[in-house]
């Protein structure tokens, strides 16, 4: 069975990593195990200079995991940027992937928005299940206020979690 995503999406500065904290604490608080992906379209280094993995990815290696009794980390050469299905192909043992970012993709997506500055949103209504904002639009779509991350949870929990694991 395929685990559920959800895409948090919203412009730059809104808010997404903040609200995306407080929401995997609620999730993680009532039993959830939570996978995350943040897309970052600009790429990044996770490995620093003159380590020991930096120095075997720069020796050639395709795929550099980083192991420790704590956590584990992989680093893989790609010749192309992976969709977020093949990515979130990748995680196991979670009940609910959470992506950040990943506007364009086809999963469902909570929008975080904040409307100074008369921005608009990202998102069309028919592809949100939940808008999180300081201010309420009139639209037909669960609007939530950023500091209620137990309310996201809980509209989660109805569309994704319950049944899954017998929760």
């Amino acid at each position: 069975m395929m685990i559920p995503v959800v895409c948090i999406v919203g412009e730059s500065g809104v808010g997404k990593t903040t609200f995306l904290e407080k929401l995997i604490a609620e999730l993680k608080r009532r039993g959830y195990r939570v996978g995350t992906i943040k897309h970052n379209v600009h790429g990044f280094q996770l490995d620093k200079p003159g380590k020991d993995s930096w120095r075997h990815a720069r020796a050639g290696s395709d795929v550099v995991v980083i192991s420790s009794p704590g956590k584990l980390a992989l680093i893989e050469r790609l010749e192309r940027e992976l969709t977020l299905d093949e990515v979130a192909a990748r995680i196991t043992g979670v009940d609910l992937i959470l992506a950040e970012g990943y506007k364009r993709s086809d999963k469902p997506k909570i929008e975080v928005f904040r409307g100074e500055g008369g921005n608009e949103l990202l998102s069309t209504p028919d592809k949100l299940i939940a808008l999180v904002t300081n201010q309420p639009l009139d639209l037909d779509v669960p609007q939530f206020d950023p500091n209620d991350a137990a309310s996201v949870a809980s509209l989660l929990e109805a569309h994704f979690l319950h049944g899954s694991d017998g929760r």
